[in-house]
């Protein structure tokens, strides 16, 4: 394993384990504002593993980037169902029948 490798492995399972505190420790209220921030940092990876996967470096490269693409793809649509789905439930539902 180079170096280099090495220290990116290092700097993803410290990002990792970084974001994880931060989120465990968000109180529910603010889930809608942090799920739209991520949905944005979602979209940098989706834009960074497309440049990744267009270098063609090597094959490697080529398909961690191709599933990096994928997962953060995915990442995205579903954190935008999820706050579509949280945002609907704060609208006020139309009062049916004409009685209080």
């Amino acid at each position: 394993m180079t170096s280099e490798m090495l220290s990116n492995l290092y700097v993803l399972v410290l990002a990792a384990f970084l974001g994880f505190e931060v989120i465990k420790r968000v109180s529910p209220l603010l889930h809608t504002p942090l799920m739209s921030l991520t949905n944005a940092l979602d979209a940098i990876a989706v834009v960074g593993a497309i440049v990744i996967v267009g270098e063609r470096k090597s094959t490697l490269a080529t398909v961690l980037g191709t599933l990096a693409v994928i997962a953060a793809t995915s990442n995205v649509v579903g954190g935008f169902l999820i706050t579509d789905r949280m945002l609907r439930m704060f609208k006020a539902s139309p009062r049916g029948g004409g009685s209080k």
